[in-house]
C-alpha cells in the first residue's frame, strides 16, 4: 500500500467515523456467530494476556472482548475512529496505528481479533501483515480473521453521503489459509457463514482462528 493509498484510507475512514460508530457499535447483539468465535478467542487467551482489536473502528469488538472479562486494547489507523472508540469505551485503551508496520514490541499481545482489517490489505501485501500480527503475538497467541469471501476488489467512491476512496479486498477461504500458513501460523477452524440480512453489507463471510507455535 502506497502513502497516497494509505492517506486515501485514513481520511476515508476519518469521514464516515462518525456515522460508523452510530451504525455499526451495536452490531454484534444482531451476530450469534461473531459473538460465539470471539468467546470462543477469550476462553483460549491465557488469564491475564492481552486481546487487541485491530481495525477496531468505535471499539465494538473491544468492548464485547472487555466485557467478557478479558484484557483488552484497540488499534486502527484513522484518527477520528480512536476518538470514536475513546468516547464509547472510556475504560479501554486505543491507539492509531498501522497495521502494516505496528509500534508495539515483539510478543507483545496473548491475543488478536482483526475483524475485517486485512480486506484493505492489497494482496501483495498481505503477508507482510500476517507477519507483523506474528510478530506482536506471544508464541502460542491467538489470531481470529474475519473477511468478506470473494475475488473482486471493490473500490468506493463514496460512502454514506461522504467522499471516500478505499478498497475492500475480498478473499477465498483457501488462500487466506495459504497466507496464514506462508506466515507460520497453524489453523485451527475455518468457518463461512451467509450474511445476516439487514444487519450488514450482503456477502458471504468467513472466520478463520488460528494460532502462532509456541
Amino acid at each position: 500500500m502506497d502513502r497516497q493509498q494509505l492517506e486515501n484510507l485514513q481520511a476515508s475512514y476519518d469521514r464516515v467515523a462518525e456515522e460508523y460508530a452510530h451504525r455499526i457499535f451495536d452490531e454484534l447483539q444482531y451476530k450469534p456467530l461473531d459473538r460465539q468465535l470471539l468467546d470462543r478467542l477469550a476462553d483460549s487467551v491465557p488469564d491475564g494476556g492481552i486481546i487487541c482489536d485491530m481495525g477496531c473502528g468505535p471499539g465494538q469488538i473491544a468492548r464485547y472482548l472487555r466485557d467478557r472479562g478479558a484484557q483488552v486494547i484497540g488499534v486502527d489507523l484513522a484518527a477520528q475512529m480512536i476518538a470514536q472508540a475513546r468516547r464509547l469505551n472510556p475504560d479501554i485503551e486505543f491507539q492509531q496505528g498501522n497495521l502494516l508496520a505496528l509500534d508495539v514490541e515483539d510478543e507483545a499481545w496473548a491475543g488478536i481479533a482483526a475483524f475485517y482489517s486485512l480486506i484493505h490489505v492489497p494482496r501483495e501485501e498481505v503477508m507482510t501483515a500476517l507477519l507483523e500480527l506474528q510478530r506482536v503475538l506471544q508464541p502460542g497467541g491467538w489470531l481470529l480473521v474475519a473477511f468478506h469471501l470473494g475475488t473482486e476488489v471493490l473500490h468506493l467512491e463514496e460512502w454514506w453521503g461522504q467522499p471516500v476512496s478505499a478498497d475492500f479486498v475480498y478473499f477465498q477461504a483457501p488462500e487466506m489459509q495459504a497466507y496464514l500458513q506462508a506466515a507460520g501460523f497453524l489453523i485451527e477452524d475455518l468457518i463461512e457463514r451467509p450474511p445476516y440480512p439487514d444487519v450488514e453489507h450482503q456477502s458471504q463471510r468467513a472466520y478463520m482462528l488460528a494460532r502462532k507455535p509456541g
